[in-house]
């Protein structure tokens, strides 16, 4: 009973809304890298199913262990990747078997410990700041919505506003409200997309391949490390909960393999839901706040169950809606980790040009730009190093260093 007691209006709300922002932000990219390796219209229903599945199960089980939130999602950079390949470059046995050797790999940098060891080595400050640029650049995407849904995003805006004077809890409850309403009012709701039916699964046998290995696995796996998993452990680092992210990492790697051939071709920890989960703007006590995981996680497999219908259910509800939500429940996530990131003085320069470098969405093949603006901040932390300075400083200076005391008999 004392975790139903731990919920609030505020957790369901930003689970749902944390859920809503996963799925149908990437929704699109799911039916277009489905279709580029073949797929059926029923097997993209079962790639949905299984993505949905594998995010509930992987969200919803940590954080009731652990009691902290404990977000999963799938790799929308990877989803990209599969969108990219040529049609019929692979077949969809090819693309499953790719799928496999990348949650082993996940599995075991996860389990290892090797990519948390080189998460040891980035100073908060850049972490911070890496998180910043990731939350910034997918949330200014509301506000450039304003241009063809003015009303929408003006009137959602002020309703968060004026929550977050009188009721700072219920601030995305007010906008998300609202926003619904607006939509509503301006036909942009698309109901009668809405059906009910329930998922059927459908697996598909692995072929494994040397040139999908190469093609499909390795960037796979690059872009889903870099560009999702390095900011999903600063988030939950910046938050001040020690999620367990060796265990968390290699068991989105298991559930790659038990879920890819339904299609479920990855998942990793999650930075955007998870900050809207973990913010104090979710419940006052920082403890009651993987409630709101809890509830993203069992949406996730309502989802799930659901299948097909959850598609109409997020096609009903109009792009620009999903996007001013996101932007305004992780405006204080931008604030709050840039205010961490500049706090130190020997750090403010690397962290102000990780966050630059990581908003650029700058990408050379597949590497994405976290992994960029982490490089280059670390970069700029060695520079300014006082090691670094020895070595480029002038031998005269070294020699005139004050040395120990030698008495010359001579009063000076």
């Amino acid at each position: 009973m004392s975790i139903l007691k731990d919920f609030s209006l505020s957790t369901v709300t930003a689970g749902f809304v944390s859920a809503l922002v996963g799925l149908a932000t990437g929704v699109a990219l799911i039916f277009e890298a489905a279709n580029r390796l073949g797929a059926t219209d029923a097997q993209v229903s079962s790639w949905v199913w299984a993505l949905c599945m594998g995010m509930g199960v992987l969200t919803f089980v940590p954080s009731l262990l652990l009691r902290m939130p404990a977000m999963v999602a799938f790799s929308a950079p990877g989803a990209v990747v599969l969108a990219t390949l040529a049609p019929g470059e692979f077949t969809l046995a090819q693309g499953i078997g790719a799928f496999i050797l990348n949650g082993v790999a996940m599995a075991i940098v996860g389990f290892t410990g090797l990519f948390e060891r080189f998460m040891d080595r980035i100073p908060g400050p850049l972490a911070a700041a890496l998180l910043a640029g990731v939350i910034a650049r997918f949330a200014v995407v509301g506000f450039v919505d304003a241009k063809t849904a003015p009303w929408l995003v003006l009137f959602a805006t002020a309703a968060y506003l004026v929550t977050r004077q009188f009721a700072p809890a219920y601030a995305v409850v007010g906008m998300l409200v609202v926003g619904v309403l607006t939509s509503l009012a301006s036909g942009s709701m698309q109901t009668e997309q809405l059906t009910l039916s329930l998922a059927k699964p459908i697996a598909v046998a692995p072929t494994f391949t040397l040139a999908a290995f190469v093609g499909i696995t390795i960037p796979l796996f690059v872009v889903t490390m870099a560009g999702q998993n390095l900011p999903g452990v600063a988030a939950y680092r910046g938050s001040g909960y020690d999620v367990p992210t060796s265990k968390m990492l290699g068991a989105t790697g298991l559930g790659t393999v038990a879920l890819a051939s339904f299609g479920g071709f990855t998942f990793n920890l999650s930075a955007v839901m998870a900050m809207i989960c973990v913010h104090p703007s979710t419940h006052p006590d920082p403890r009651r706040r993987y409630t709101a995981a809890l509830a993203a996680g069992a949406f996730y497999l309502l989802a799930g169950t659901l299948g097909s219908s959850i598609t109409g259910l997020l096609r009903a509800f109009p792009p620009e809606l999903v996007h001013i939500v996101a932007s305004l429940a992780l405006a204080p996530v931008v604030t709050s980790s840039l205010t961490a990131a500049v706090r130190e003085d020997k750090h403010r320069d690397a962290a102000s040009l990780t966050f630059l470098v990581t908003l650029s969405g700058v990408s050379v093949g597949p590497i994405g730009s976290p992994l960029w603006g982490a490089a280059a901040g670390l970069a700029a932390t060695a520079l300014a190093s006082a090691r670094f300075r020895a070595v480029f400083r002038r031998p005269s200076a070294r020699r005139a260093e004050p040395g120990p005391a030698v008495a010359s008999g001579v009063d000076r």
